[in-house]
């Protein structure tokens, strides 16, 4: 295997949060940054692998670009797949399963193109290794073979599990919100970690956990693995490096202010044990209550929600109900921001107030829009 001096690499996301994974990844240092539908593409040094699977927040999953080119044909597909440098990437042992997609293109059938695109990996990696059976027990590298109107993409996916995976999230209610999606929501928000953090709905504290480990600037990839450690050309120096950087970078004494409030006592329970194990035992606050019955004498507070949608018709005029409740409580709030996600379109009208800004953005399958009415601006602090 030939020495890695840089790859590309595509971090995948979810429609309408493209641009903060960009920014993450500028963030990251980062400079040579495309963004698409459903994706960034980045140059980076091998390490960059690690880094990004560590600290992106709102992507899905980091790929390494093997290659990408026109396939009309399978004998075209099986060819130029072929010509790529497998051998740069996958070992001689590791395990090479090949999955799938096909999008407005002459080549439809899925299955069809995961079995030449092995086989020609399988003949490419025979010419690199002089062997003819490979008996793939090794480290995984899975294969994505994507196309799109003709252009096929050849990746390696470099994360194992989905990076909403951050490792403290062992049970939750049964509509969670991904942690990437909870992440992608406070980044879109004003706030700062010296105001408070609200979230009225927490489940099983995706949001308030997502927000503390915002605001201590905690990897949210630090406790958990990823496929590319096994990997045999990958250095266990580059992953070390970016543990370290992480942890310097972490702001573990930063006094956080973040509060979860849910009508279901046994969530509350969940949301404790989930923020435990995150690393968060006294940083948040969970209460079993209702919406209505949230009051507060702080200012310039955060409220962010993800309240029931009422997709069922049965549930509809509770949750109008509830929207009232919800207009109603936060009314006196004129110095705090509140920012709700729903995919109900008249939200605003039992809400009783006109949204300051909106955003449309999908969770999960669900075309949603992410409702911003912004308090007063904190007075500027003057220095001392």
């Amino acid at each position: 295997m030939k020495s890695v001096n840089h790859v590309t690499l595509i971090a995948t996301a979810a429609m309408g949060l493209e641009s903060l994974v960009a920014d993450e990844v500028k963030a990251l240092g980062y400079e040579d940054v495309k963004v698409e539908n459903g994706k960034v593409i980045f140059v980076a040094d091998p390490a960059g692998i690690a880094r990004a699977n560590l600290w992106l927040r709102t992507a899905d999953r980091v790929k390494l670009l093997v290659g990408e080119f026109t396939a009309e044909t399978f004998e075209e597909l099986f060819e130029k797949t072929k010509a790529l440098p497998w051998s740069d990437y996958i070992s001689e042992d590791a395990e090479f399963p090949v999955i799938g997609r096909s999008v407005k293109s002459k080549l439809f059938s899925v299955s069809d193109c995961q079995a030449i695109v092995k086989k020609a990996v399988v003949e490419s990696l025979k010419k690199s290794y002089h062997i003819q059976w490979f008996e793939e027990k090794g480290p995984l590298q899975r294969i994505e073979v994507a196309i799109h109107k003709d252009i096929a993409t050849l990746t390696i996916d470099t994360s194992g599990t989905g990076l909403h995976k951050r490792g403290y999230r062992y049970l939750h209610n049964q509509a969670p919100l991904k942690e990437t999606m909870a992440a992608a929501l406070i980044q879109l928000t004003n706030w700062h970690p010296d105001r408070p953090f609200v979230d009225p709905f927490c489940g099983s504290g995706t949001l308030p956990i997502e927000a503390a480990l915002i605001g201590q600037n905690i990897a949210p990839g630090i406790n958990r693995e990823f496929a590319f450690e096994n990997w045999s050309w990958f250095k266990k120096s580059w992953y070390d490096a970016a543990l370290q950087e992480a942890e310097d970078l972490a702001k573990y004494d930063q006094p956080l202010h973040i509060f979860g409030s849910d009508i279901d006592h046994k969530m509350i329970e969940l949301a404790a044990n989930n923020a435990m194990e995150a690393g968060f035992p006294d940083q948040i606050t969970f209460k079993q209550m209702q919406v209505k019955d949230f009051t507060t004498t702080e200012k310039y507070g955060v409220i962010v929600g993800n309240p029931p949608y009422g997709e069922r018709m049965s549930e509809k005029v509770a949750v109008e109900k509830l929207y009232s409740d919800i207009g109603k409580t936060f009314e006196p709030l004129d110095t705090w921001s509140v920012y709700i996600i729903t995919s109900h379109e008249q939200f605003e009208l039992f809400y009783g107030k006109k949204a300051t800004k909106k955003r449309k953005l999908y969770n999960g399958n669900i075309r949603t829009d992410f409702y911003q009415f912004w308090g007063k601006r904190p007075p500027k602090k003057h220095p001392q």
